[in-house]
């Protein structure tokens, strides 16, 4: 057997048989053990008790962790979320698991119906989906867990396999969903933007008449306190939205809810620059990818960016509302783009640090970590889902975006409060932003891999981390894009 069967052998016995040792009591050891604990087989959910199935923005942050313990398991990870994409290109964002009982999850996949309603969007015959979608990390985690370990990556052909799909994912966002006609992705239900519960949401979600209270049952109250999470008639609202979108068979036209979000259209870039890297290394040009990245932060910024508010704002496109008055984590997430313009970086980070979200390195901070939401907006409520509380996935985004642009200080920072509050809340959902308080769901998916993966950047210091890496190389490919003329199609290899 050669070496690189050899690798690929062992690899695969330790994802298959991955159990964390028992002796010592380190934050590294700890978030593996929630890593374990929550893999099923092929996939890991984000709770066992709260959320049972596998979640798509979940499984993308959790293999940027899990790659830190086995590169296999993240590789599958990956894979089985993409196993389950439908033929115009969505990632669903929830796979279902068959062994769960239906009344464990709301919606259940009954609700849903992805194989009768999603029928005419290609979905898949083989397993039950959601029919919506969540914010696209996934290339990013894909070109991340391609890196920890390259020899076996290239050895089982991963990025080969997932580039296709990457590529169709991409391509359904940019060609369905341009709702405004600017050029940014909208979303068309609050579950699909990742945050919920946002203030953001509520303007656009007032034009939406409720479901009925009998005509569904919450599973997600006998799991957390009613005060934490959506109240029924945001709820009720909620299930309305999806209701219409499975009603039309989930094709993409003109709902009631479209919104443009910064933290959505952020992601989708930063994925195309992870794009453009697994282009290159599968033998392809991957300038056409910068070149759409760098197209799309410029419409970001045209779009969303507000001067006044010091931050991006989402625009609500239906009702002719515009852009909406709310100050969320969301818009400061594009932090984390390499092409921003360097006067809006510096904008956001004072902003970070100001009175709507107080945050800093210094002794004056008011948050223990970065809020969900303006700790000045008429909505704020330090523990209600999104509306407030503190989330490890975009502190961890923020913590990306402050060391690309220069700010090493607030990212050490940044860094040790996540490794402080995941270890000592049980790896919390989330937290309450003053006081770091326990809140929602613990042995959390997201927050044990993402503390495991700025666990395991201390341990690598002063080295260059993948991600700036990328960062690196998406600026100077922006740099070589100002040049030249480019095709908007897409790449060659594409196609599925």
């Amino acid at each position: 057997m050669d070496r690189t069967a050899q690798l690929t052998t062992r690899a695969t016995e330790h994802a298959i048989a991955y159990d964390p040792p028992a002796r010592g009591d380190g934050l590294h050891v700890r978030a593996a053990r929630v890593l374990a604990a929550n893999w099923t087989g092929n996939a890991t959910v984000p709770s066992r008790s709260l959320y049972p199935h596998q979640w798509s923005w979940d499984s993308a942050f959790i293999a940027i962790g899990l790659r830190h313990v086995s590169p296999l398991r993240a590789q599958t990870e990956l894979e089985t979320l993409l196993a389950a994409q439908w033929g115009d290109g969505r990632v669903p964002h929830i796979v279902f698991n068959p062994s769960v009982p239906l009344d464990a999850y709301f919606p259940s996949p009954d609700f849903w119906r992805s194989a009768t309603a999603g029928r005419t969007a290609g979905a898949p015959r083989t397993v039950q989906t959601s029919g919506i979608v969540q914010p696209p990390v996934h290339a990013l985690a894909a070109w991340l867990v391609h890196r920890a370990d390259p020899v076996l990556s290239r050895s089982r052909g991963f990025l080969a396999r997932v580039y296709p799909r990457l590529a169709a994912w991409h391509r359904y966002l940019t060609h369905r969903r341009d709702r405004g006609g600017g050029g940014l992705v909208s979303v068309v239900h609050p579950w699909e933007q990742g945050m919920d519960n946002s203030p953001c949401w509520d303007a656009p979600l007032a034009r939406i008449t409720p479901a009925p209270d009998r005509s569904f049952r919450r599973a997600d109250l006998d799991h957390g306190a009613a005060e934490d999470r959506p109240t029924d008639l945001d709820y009720g609202r909620y299930v309305r939205l999806a209701a219409d979108y499975r009603d039309g068979r989930y094709a993409d036209g003109e709902g009631e809810f479209a919104v443009e979000d910064p933290a959505f259209n952020a992601l989708l870039i930063a994925s195309e620059y992870a794009l453009a890297r697994i282009a290159e290394e599968l033998g392809a040009a991957g300038t056409a990818r910068r070149a759409r990245a760098q197209r799309l932060t410029a419409a970001l910024v045209e779009r969303l960016w507000d001067p006044a508010a010091g931050m991006f704002l989402c625009r609500d496109l239906g009702g002719g509302q515009g852009l909406v008055r709310e100050r969320s984590v969301s818009g400061l997430i594009p932090l984390m783009l390499p092409g921003l313009p360097p006067e809006i970086a510096a904008t956001l980070v004072r902003t970070l640090r100001g009175p709507h979200f107080g945050f800093g390195p210094g002794p004056g901070d008011r948050t223990r970590l970065v809020p969900s939401y303006d700790l000045l907006g008429e909505a704020f409520d330090p523990h209600r889902y999104w509306r407030g509380p503190a989330w490890f996935n975009t502190a961890w985004l923020l913590e990306r975006g402050l060391r690309a642009h220069g700010e090493p200080q607030s990212a050490d920072a940044l860094r040790g409060a996540v490794l402080h509050l995941a270890d000592a809340t049980g790896f919390a959902e989330y937290v309450d932003p003053y006081t770091g308080e326990a809140c929602g769901a613990t042995g959390f998916g997201w927050t044990a891999a993402l503390a495991l993966d700025l666990c395991h950047d201390l341990r690598r210091q002063p080295h260059p981390q993948p991600y700036q890496e990328l960062v690196k190389g998406a600026r100077e490919g922006v740099s070589s894009a100002a040049t030249g003329t480019f095709d908007t199609s897409d790449e060659g290899g594409d196609r599925r």
